[in-house]
């Protein structure tokens, strides 16, 4: 075995002590950043995340679980407090992309906002959802299955249905599959 080979072998065992899960033929990039216990992460098989991963898991209690062949691009931001933050099966998240399960809260008065509770919202991707490059998906966003979201979307809380295309900031739906016709139409 070459000593590149050797290298990738030895980082792939590491990673798979590292995590509460990491599946099969997963990669990770370098610069990874993790704050909180990376035991509270759990990564599927077929997982490609480019480097510059920032997870952080919020008072060491939040989770987060990622599906099977999910492709994430460079600079991805994610943080999690209390509930599980999912992200389904066949997922593509561009670069530069933030998502969070976790609002600060901002309503004492002459209070630092870190130093205000956290406010926690489920929050959700779907099977075979695609996230442009440089969105948000803030607390309480609840994608259902294929759902596309355009570049720098800011998606906030809510439940938005299978094969919905959104845009915009903030996000709106602008297409939807109709299932009867077999085609995407304009919900403008």
């Amino acid at each position: 075995m070459n000593l590149r080979k050797y290298f990738w072998a030895m980082r792939a065992f590491f990673l798979k002590l590292r995590f509460k899960k990491m599946g099969n033929m997963s990669y990770i990039g370098k610069t990874t950043n993790i704050s909180g216990p990376s035991r509270n992460i759990s990564i599927g098989n077929k997982v490609r995340i480019y480097p510059g991963l920032r997870a952080e898991i919020a008072d060491n209690i939040g989770k987060i679980t990622i599906g099977d062949d999910v492709s994430i691009g460079q600079n991805l931001q994610i943080t999690s407090y209390k509930g599980n933050l999912l992200i389904g099966n066949h997922v593509t998240i561009a670069g530069n992309v933030l998502i969070s399960n976790h609002d600060h809260n901002f309503k004492e008065i002459n209070k630092h906002i870190l130093r205000q509770k956290l406010t926690y919202k489920y929050t959700k991707i779907d099977d075979y959802c695609f996230i442009g490059y440089g969105s948000v998906i803030l607390a309480g966003a609840v994608l259902g299955k294929q759902c596309i979201v355009g570049a720098n979307a800011v998606v906030k809380a809510g439940k938005y249905p299978d094969y919905s295309v959104l845009v915009g900031a903030p996000a709106k739906i602008v297409k939807r599959y109709d299932v009867k016709s077999k085609k995407w139409v304009s919900c403008e």
